[in-house]
């Protein structure tokens, strides 16, 4: 069944071919009718025609016959309105469909989503959080449409701070070095070392004869270094779980895994004549690319001391993910002051073929988490905010907000809510913000059960399994859809936009668009329950409310699970 947005704008870009080959009607929801066509006005010029005419004659085609009832306003728009049979049916169909009308991709494809990249041997912080979060909405949205995604957790494992954090591990010991890392004391162990290498000339000489094994291939350095590496990667698989993260060890592919594919990268630009130097560094100058002189810009590929930066590994990844993975579309969930980097990155890949055009490769830029100072958020006392602590102070509130409502929860059930809600509160204040935005990070706003916040979807979904409890066993598959009052109608447009909703969030790379849809059906339940008594109704009429909560409560607990937030049965 495709989506009803689907049938229309199929049937009406019949219409529009039949003038102009290639037109488009333009169709968008409408508050004047169910939707609006606002591609005549384009048309008619392309014609040179009188909008209202070539409005008209379209509506004489009668495409929309036993659909939906059209009619011309203004100069030219066309009004559409579902015919309740129509209507009625595309519901109902929706009663025995797990998906809610999300069709599974006809031809899935192989999506790379980059995300989170922490460092080794340094705790996650605040700035971990949107790519995260971002990274985790979109792999989950990706998987429920059908397509087969290959998270990549890009972590920083490789490079001259290793020297100094093995040297610093030998001078704890293993034991204590091990029993400080698998606390998740990360930064306290990083923190030592660094004080180490700047007050001790010996342990800095020390540290850069270790990097040169470490980089060698020495067996002894190598086991140290992944010492170091397993213990970050158990501290951040607890931080992942935690915050109900899919990101697992099997998808952490550092800068350390690219290593052994830079000579090759550097070898084959040369070998395309790609590769020009420049104050002894070996960079590619892609076009388009210049300063504020107009000078061109260089990627750096090698380093003039002959080390490999950031854009040699990433051109390796690329490299890797087309031609081993088979990705037809790669996304990068990176902060947005990156975004010259890796502008340039997929400029020179595509030079090299080593990134087709019919690959999608989007850089999925966020902006920046601010305090109520619209500063860069900090702690009280000026520093960074790790992960596992904002989430704790999360539960904390929200376990104290839930006792204050008087729920009868017992401890341990109480508080796996308050886990839930925090994580509800954290992730939907990020993800429901337009990602280039900065934002505010304000707890207060973010717990409530009221407004555009992540509690209050999970209470609306709440109240409606309350509700479906509380009506008994219905056989809700005998639902006769009526929609005789504006808010049933109102509703059954908005659950009807599901598929769309999940297909505009993929479309753009932007979960806020989700979180819109899903807030907005929220508020449609809300006139819904003002207007229509749902277990004081009789008879069929009861049936079709039942219906239209039992379909609302579904569509509400499956965007939630697309945006890694739990849909809680009771609040």
């Amino acid at each position: 069944m495709g989506s009803t947005y689907e049938i229309l704008a199929e049937r009406l870009a019949r219409s529009f071919e039949r003038l102009a080959p290639g037109a488009d009607p333009v169709l968008r929801a409408s508050d004047r009718a169910d939707f609006q066509a606002n591609g005549v006005m384009a048309l008619a010029k392309t014609l040179g025609r009188p909008p209202r005419d070539v409005a008209v004659e379209i509506v004489a085609m009668n495409d929309l016959d036993g659909v939906a009832v059209v009619e011309v306003a203004g100069p030219g728009f066309l009004n559409i309105t579902l015919e309740p049979a129509f209507l009625a049916a595309q519901l109902g169909a929706l009663v025995g469909d797990e998906r809610l009308g999300l069709a599974r991709a006809a031809s899935p494809k192989t999506v790379v989503i980059d995300y989170s990249a922490p460092n080794v041997a340094k705790e996650m912080h605040i700035g971990h959080l949107r790519s995260t979060v971002i990274g985790d909405a979109l792999a989950r949205t990706e998987r429920l449409a059908g397509n087969h995604v290959i998270a990549r957790n890009h972590v920083g494992d490789w490079g001259t701070p290793f020297g100094m954090l093995i040297e610093y591990l030998l001078d704890l010991g293993e034991d204590r070095a091990i029993a400080e890392l698998s606390i998740g004391d990360l930064n306290t162990f990083y923190q030592g070392a660094r004080t180490a290498f700047d007050a001790d000339e010996a342990f800095r000489d020390r540290s850069r004869a270790r990097v040169v094994l470490l980089q060698g291939g020495d067996p002894e350095t190598r086991r140290l270094w992944h010492l170091l590496v397993d213990q970050s990667v158990a501290y951040f698989s607890q931080v992942y779980a935690k915050l109900d993260v899919t990101l697992t060890p099997r998808d952490v592919v550092g800068e350390s895994f690219y290593n052994d594919a830079l000579e090759g990268v550097v070898a084959d630009l040369d070998a395309l004549g790609l590769l020009e130097e420049s104050d002894g560094a070996r960079c590619v100058f892609p076009p388009g690319f210049t300063n504020r002189d107009g000078e061109r810009l260089p990627l750096i590929v090698q380093k003039r001391d002959e080390g490999f930066g950031y854009a040699a590994t990433d051109l390796a990844a690329v490299r890797d993910r087309v031609g081993r993975l088979g990705a037809n579309e790669m996304l990068y969930v990176v902060g947005a002051p990156q975004a010259q980097h890796f502008a340039m990155v997929f400029a020179v890949a595509r030079s090299a073929g080593w990134l087709p055009d019919a690959v999608r490769c989007e850089h999925v830029a966020f902006g920046s988490i601010l305090g109520p100072d619209r500063k860069m958020y900090k702690s009280r006392s000026g520093e960074t905010v790790k992960l596992v602590d904002l989430l704790d102070e999360a539960i904390e509130r929200a376990d104290e907000a839930l006792v204050e409502r008087g729920t009868d929860l017992e401890d341990e059930a109480r508080h796996e809510l308050a886990t839930q809600i925090a994580r509800a509160a954290i992730k939907y204040a990020d993800l429901s913000t337009e990602r280039q935005r900065d934002y505010v990070f304000d707890l207060d706003r973010m717990l409530a059960f009221e407004g555009d916040t992540g509690p209050y979807l999970q209470y609306a979904h709440a109240r409606l399994r309350s509700i479906l409890r509380r009506a008994g066993d219905v056989e809700l598959g005998a639902a006769a859809f009526t929609l005789d009052n504006a808010p049933s109608r109102a509703l059954a447009l908005g659950l009807l936009g599901w598929p769309d909703a999940v297909a505009s969030m993929l479309e753009g790379a932007a979960p806020h668009r989700l979180c819109t849809y899903l807030f907005d059906l929220a508020q449609r339940l809300t006139a819904f329950y003002e207007a229509c008594p749902v277990l004081s109704a009789e008879g069929a009429v009861r049936v079709e409310r039942l219906a239209l909560c039992e379909l609302a409560a579904r569509t509400l607990a499956l965007g939630l699970d697309a945006l890694g937030i739990a849909a809680p049965e009771r609040m």
